[in-house]
């Protein structure tokens, strides 16, 4: 039998701690490593989760608005500045308007902008809260006619004023200049043969019920009696002859300009859709017709379940600054109500548009006109 001695047996030992330590070692590291990892998961969820709750926790806006009025840039300024998050719904009617105002499924909107027309009929149904003039001081900065809200038809009701001017167009007609080289003087021209299938119309029928009644002479276009309303819809009926299709945003109504050559427009948003062709590189002009012109004074409102009024009217407030008003003409071509347009010879033939005398009547028979209802039937 072999024996090992005592010296060999120490030597034996040594080795094999020699060769347990690198493990030990790697092993502690590994332990190490784990613990490290799992304390940095445990850091950075607990920092995730508390940026979530610190998200979650901020004051939302809830902002109903047309396309243009509050671009991105825009309301990450007002976030910063009021450590709030804003949620901006945007609309393409008047009609849409009222359908996301009486949505069931949908948080309540704390602001909206909206024309002098609809302000005075959501005040009137009670949907709108008068405003603190205190808490918006940059109305001092609007033009004095902006300024003098009393005159404004729609923004004041018994001596409190529920609307704040924001900006404005007139409804005219857009054209393209190599194929009608000499400016139309009426709306008549939307139905002239020679466009058949080179129209565009704007879906909507308050609208086209007050432009058509221009067209056809009829003194007050907001105030239709049943004859009237029953020659309308004939003549919208025949429109359809005409028409490439209808649209709801100025972008459609820009890619449909160019792409199908149309070459006349009822231009539901003015010059901002004249900004927008001219940038898609279309060659249009802009006429304001001889029997006038339908015109829009778009306000900003709080409505009456605005969680956060103070929240509401900062930012009614600063949408009335000089740099947001900049943008708004700048990039879409709209007017605001602190700098004077360029002369306009044409302003004694706009009309602002006012309540019609009965919108579900109208909304009917569009219904039935966009659809391809025969005239026989109206």
């Amino acid at each position: 039998m072999h024996m090992i001695s005592t010296a060999d047996e120490k030597r034996h030992d040594e080795r094999r701690i020699s060769a347990a330590l690198p493990r030990a070692r790697l092993a502690a590291r590994g332990y190490c490593g784990v613990l490290l990892r799992v304390a940095l998961s445990v850091f950075l969820c607990v920092g995730m989760l508390s940026g979530a709750s610190a998200e979650a926790a901020k004051k939302v806006l809830h902002v109903l608005a047309w396309p243009g009025y509050a671009d991105a840039d825009v309301v990450k300024t007002f976030e910063l500045r009021y450590d709030v998050k804003v949620e901006v719904t945007l609309v393409d009617s008047d009609e849409a308007l009222w359908a996301q105002m009486h949505a069931k499924n949908a948080p309540p909107f704390d602001v909206l902008a909206a024309n002098t027309a609809e302000i005075q009929r959501y005040s009137r149904a009670h949907l709108l809260a008068p405003l603190d003039l205190q808490s918006l001081p940059n109305t001092a900065r609007q033009l004095p006619r902006f300024q003098a809200r009393a005159s404004i038809e729609g923004i004041v009701s018994d001596g409190k004023v529920y609307g704040i001017p924001f900006t404005y167009s007139s409804m005219g007609l857009i054209y393209d200049r190599k194929q009608i080289p000499v400016a139309p003087r009426s709306m008549r021209e939307l139905w002239n043969p020679r466009y058949r299938g080179k129209v565009l119309d704007f879906n909507s029928a308050q609208h086209n019920f007050s432009f058509t009644a221009l067209a056809l002479g009829y003194r007050d276009p907001f105030n239709l009696n049943d004859t009237q309303m029953r020659a309308i819809a004939h003549k919208l009926v025949e429109l359809r002859r005409n028409l490439l299709t209808y649209y709801t945003l100025p972008e459609e109504a820009t890619a449909f300009f160019v792409q199908h050559n149309v070459a006349l427009m009822f231009g539901n948003y003015g010059t901002q859709q004249v900004e927008l062709l001219r940038r898609a590189g279309a060659d249009v002009g802009y006429v304001i017709p001889d029997e006038g012109v339908l015109a829009w004074l778009d306000c900003w409102s709080m409505t009456r379940v605005a969680a956060e009024p103070q929240l509401a009217l900062a930012w009614i407030n600063y949408m009335l600054e000089p740099d947001v008003s900049r943008l708004l003409t700048q990039r879409q071509g709209l007017a605001n109500t602190l700098t004077a347009p360029a002369a306009n010879s044409d302003n004694a033939r706009i009309l602002w548009i006012g309540p019609v005398e009965n919108i579900q009547k109208r909304e009917d028979l569009w219904a039935r006109i966009a659809s391809g209802d025969r005239s026989e039937r109206f």
